[in-house]
């Protein structure tokens, strides 16, 4: 099962680096918009709205990135993988595929955002972690969505439709753990509650994913 998980994770990998255009239209995504907030603010923004600002292209990031993951599965190809591997393992490795690839475009979007927003961290290292955590959530969340939508007729705009209010508690969730990195003051076992809160959903998301995918494949 791992063998063929990983084998899966290797094909998406490989054809990700195969359509650069696809990889570099999401980086020139991200650039633009970050300087385009650079461009029309004078000032750097204060530390609550550069996390707002931050976690919502995040969000909108997450969205360009993780959809097409389904949306471009030709239905001769998802025949073919029917007939090579179980449900299970094709949805874990788009899983682990689609947090791999949303955790490196986090990393650039805080890069960028450091580089013209300025940086108003106190503790960057904790921020980075908290990154990686909502960059994992986010995907896992528009994988599933992505998952479903494609067996809609191919309609992304089911995604937006059913992926925002299950994302927004977490997005929520995100920018509250977020601010501790900004030198604000959490009671005792906040934090930590905050974190596992997170951690639960992710959790739950993906035991929904594995749950509900046998039955789209079917389909």
């Amino acid at each position: 099962m791992v063998t063929r998980i990983l084998t899966l994770l290797k094909k998406d990998i490989l054809l990700e680096l195969r359509q650069k255009h696809t990889f570099y239209g999401i980086l020139l995504y991200i650039a633009s918009t970050i300087f385009v907030l650079y461009l029309s603010m004078p000032d750097s923004p204060e530390a609550n709205v550069w996390n707002s600002l931050f976690w919502v292209i995040q969000l909108f990031v997450c969205v360009n990135t993780v959809a097409k993951s389904f949306l471009q599965e030709s239905r001769g190809r998802m025949l073919y993988f029917y007939s090579i591997a179980s449900p299970v393992e094709f949805i874990i490795a788009k899983l682990v595929f689609n947090i791999i690839l949303m955790a490196l475009m986090s990393l650039v979007s805080l890069m960028l955002f450091f580089t013209f927003l300025a940086n108003p961290v106190n503790d960057s290292l904790r921020f980075m972690g908290i990154v990686i955590l909502g960059g994992t959530s986010i995907s896992l969340v528009f994988t599933l969505m992505s998952a479903i939508a494609a067996k809609a007729q191919q309609n992304a705009a089911l995604i937006a439709i059913l992926g925002f209010p299950v994302i927004l508690p977490i997005l929520l969730l995100l920018m509250r753990l977020s601010k501790s990195a900004f030198a604000e003051i959490f009671r005792d076992g906040a934090l930590l509650q905050l974190s596992g809160l997170i951690i639960l959903m992710d959790v739950l998301v993906v035991a929904l994913a594995i749950i509900l995918f046998p039955f789209l494949w079917k389909e």
